[in-house]
């Protein structure tokens, strides 16, 4: 019940905040679960895994990444790492009906054109994450268009063109769902006023740096910016550095969303344990972006509630350097700037100097006219 109540007591500028189980459960249901319990209990809004069909992914042929040899068996080939880490039909039924009775929505990458259907047809979540991978996988985002759902697309190892050139592709799947698709097309569907109002409403744009850990000198954050003004989409982060800085930063920059990587323990085998973050870490960021968005507050410069109560106490008011009497001109001499600011405000300075006084003063009396 707490995430519920966690998520009735949104601020402004709530940040969705995506737990990144992905494929840190070893393939093994039970552990995913405590995953999500871990992820609910840390307060994120959304708990991701990855949905996948491995022969539909990878060829036999494909070599392992850098950082995947460094954390897996050096025989074992790419195929042969994936296909441990599938999650059947069955195994999304009962992890679905554990993040609803959590209050945690279920969300999933997929990686195939039958993950798609699974996932925006059979299971009907309300929104697909794309991953970076596929970004030029025109294919595969005609097909997730087509499905009509919302996507949240990470943009890892992309350029600005190719951002755009993946948001044509969706613009033109959304909008026409029977009709031949060419690059001429999706242009056009990207150009039109239907197209930027389709993605306005169904896409969310992530940063991404594609390395397991980024370092933080390639992270480039500013990039967020960058795509939130040149096409108008909520931008956030997918964050792959190590601890929990970056992603605080990106919030306190505009991010509308952040992901990031956890599991259970980092010295469990498997591609991704070593880039993730565990429990404890996982909840120190959640609390600490819940901070950082309720400080960004509306952008109004004005004085905060709790502000009002400390004016009079820090600010100055002007004050009488000496006795004045009745009748006697306020002059550089006899008036002088002191707390509290009760009284008149030193910003009138020039208007008393060379007035009479209308009452008398005591040293450091406020000057009342």
């Amino acid at each position: 019940m707490m995430q519920a109540m966690n998520n009735n007591k949104k601020s402004a500028n709530h940040v969705l905040i995506i737990a990144e189980a992905g494929v840190n459960h070893n393939g093994s249901v039970e552990m995913a679960r405590q995953l999500i319990d871990i992820a609910a209990e840390a307060g994120a809004d959304v708990v991701k895994f990855q949905t996948f069909r491995a022969e539909k992914v990878v060829s036999r042929y494909a070599p392992k990444a850098g950082y995947q040899k460094k954390t897996t068996a050096e025989t074992e080939s790419q195929l042969e790492m994936v296909k441990k880490l599938e999650l059947d039909e069955e195994a999304h039924q009962v992890l679905m009906q554990h993040c609803r009775t959590r209050h945690i929505e279920f969300l999933s990458t997929p990686f195939d054109f039958g993950s798609i259907d699974l996932l925006a047809c059979t299971l009907n979540l309300p929104r697909l994450k794309i991953p970076s991978g596929e970004i030029t996988n025109g294919p595969y985002l005609l097909h997730i268009a087509k499905t009509g759902k919302p996507v949240i697309l990470s943009t890892g190892m992309s350029t600005l063109g190719e951002v755009e050139a993946a948001l044509a592709v969706l613009a033109f799947g959304y909008l026409f769902k029977n009709a031949r698709p060419s690059l001429q097309k999706f242009q056009d569907a990207y150009c039109s006023e239907k197209g930027q109002g389709i993605l306005a409403k169904k896409v969310t744009l992530l940063h991404c740096t594609t390395e397991y850990p980024a370092p933080f000198d390639e992270v480039n954050l500013r990039a967020m910016t960058t795509m939130r003004g040149a096409f108008g989409l909520p931008v956030g982060l997918s964050d792959h550095t190590p601890g929990i800085a970056v992603p605080i930063a990106a919030v306190a920059l505009g991010a509308a969303v952040i992901e990031k990587h956890f599991t259970l323990d980092k010295s469990l085998p498997g591609p991704d344990h070593k880039a993730s973050l565990e429990p404890d870490e996982l909840k120190a960021m959640v609390a600490a972006i819940r901070q950082v968005e309720t400080a960004l507050g509306d952008g109004g410069k004005i004085p905060s509630p709790s502000e009002w109560k400390n004016r009079e106490i820090a600010r100055k008011s002007l004050v009488a350097a000496c006795p004045i009497r009745k009748g006697d001109l306020f002059t550089e001499d006899n008036i002088a700037i002191k707390r509290p600011g009760s009284g008149l405000s030193p910003m009138l300075y020039w208007t008393v100097l060379n007035r009479k006084a209308q009452n008398n003063y005591n040293e450091d009396e406020i000057i009342s006219e």
